[in-house]
């Protein structure tokens, strides 16, 4: 192998100094267009690589973008390939995806420090969102980037930082919307456990409430006791065994869906035609499930997207709130 090619090189070769070199690799906008052009033909004539130590000492950058996972199996069949187009757009901006792990809550802040002080990260991605996050306050208290997927949901004033999410009051309430005009009027819910404070479960289950609210009708709602299909069929029981079962379930997330589709067919209850169910996520086990699932798919290349935009335009109060798109399948045939 020989040599790697160096900063040197690729400045003989273009005629110009060093410090050209570095603006174009560093700071092209201060680079004159033609100039510009002419270094990077160098660079790929000679196909140098930049030095990542290096660079990071002189921009006091790490090139990295701290990303925290979270613990959360049930809701990861989503989270999964979020963070996969996540770390493929930031990827994109020459940057890379440092995955960590952290206690939850303010806990877990300790972790975000130790990144910070060892300038092991130049900003942070933050997910798996719960009302009130602390994360979103210390980290906009200390001017350190970062953009949010999720909203923090403050009782008071706006949340720090800038956000992306999904509407999913707005999703929830066209299913109601769907299956009502379908002939259905009585339409349950059913959530994750109440242990689980992510604002968009709440958010979910407005756009339910607030819909059978508006077109009349009774809101039945139970809660699985655990972020597991067995719970979901739990509540779905729960559901079925009252004086007046719905004809038509919605769940907060695919996995919930499928848990209560589950308790259908033990009761020899036909899904889509007995009762209709649809979930939230359009995950893999959308497609898994016999004759397919409705649901709502989120966007997730808008998402990631717009949080990178959002992490290089610096701290605001901005956000991002994106549609989810309604996939009609036979478990509740919701096409207009």
């Amino acid at each position: 192998m020989g040599q790697a090619v160096t900063l040197r090189q690729v400045a003989a070769h273009a005629g110009v100094s060093r410090q050209t070199v570095s603006n174009v690799l560093n700071a092209p906008q201060r680079v004159d267009p033609a100039t510009l052009r002419k270094v990077q033909a160098a660079i790929e004539a000679l196909g140098y690589q930049p030095n990542r130590t290096a660079r990071s000492l002189a921009t006091r950058q790490a090139g990295l973008i701290g990303y925290c996972l979270a613990r959360m199996p049930g809701r990861s069949l989503f989270m999964d390939p979020f963070l996969h187009t996540l770390t493929e757009a930031i990827e994109e901006t020459g940057r890379r995806m440092l995955v960590f792990t952290a206690p939850e809550g303010a806990q877990g802040i300790e972790t975000y420090a130790d990144l910070i002080a060892q300038r092991a990260v130049d900003a942070f991605i933050l997910s798996d969102t719960v009302d009130e996050d602390p994360r979103h306050t210390w980290l906009a208290g200390r001017g350190v980037p970062f953009a949010s997927f999720g909203r923090t949901w403050p009782e008071q004033g706006e949340q720090p930082g800038p956000w992306v999410d999904v509407d999913g009051a707005g999703a929830c309430a066209e299913l109601v919307r769907r299956l009502h005009a379908a002939g259905h009027d009585r339409i349950a819910f059913v959530g994750w456990c109440q242990r689980v404070t992510m604002g968009a479960a709440k958010d979910r289950e407005r756009g339910w409430q607030d819909e059978c609210a508006r077109l009349g009708l009774s809101d039945q709602a139970a809660y699985a006791d655990s972020d597991s299909m067995d719970g979901a069929a739990r509540a779905a029981a729960t559901l079925l065994d009252g004086r007046t079962p719905p004809t038509a379930i919605v769940a907060a997330s695919d996995l919930l869906a499928v848990g209560v589709l589950g308790e259908l067919r033990r009761r020899k209850l036909r899904p889509g035609h007995d009762v209709w169910v649809t979930g939230f996520d359009d995950s893999v086990l959308a497609t898994s499930v016999e004759g397919g699932l409705t649901t709502v798919r989120q966007p997730t290349e808008e998402i990631t997207s717009a949080l990178v935009r959002l992490l290089d335009a610096g701290h605001g109060q901005s956000g991002v709130l994106l549609a989810g798109q309604i996939v009609s399948r036979s478990s509740a045939p919701v096409d207009l």
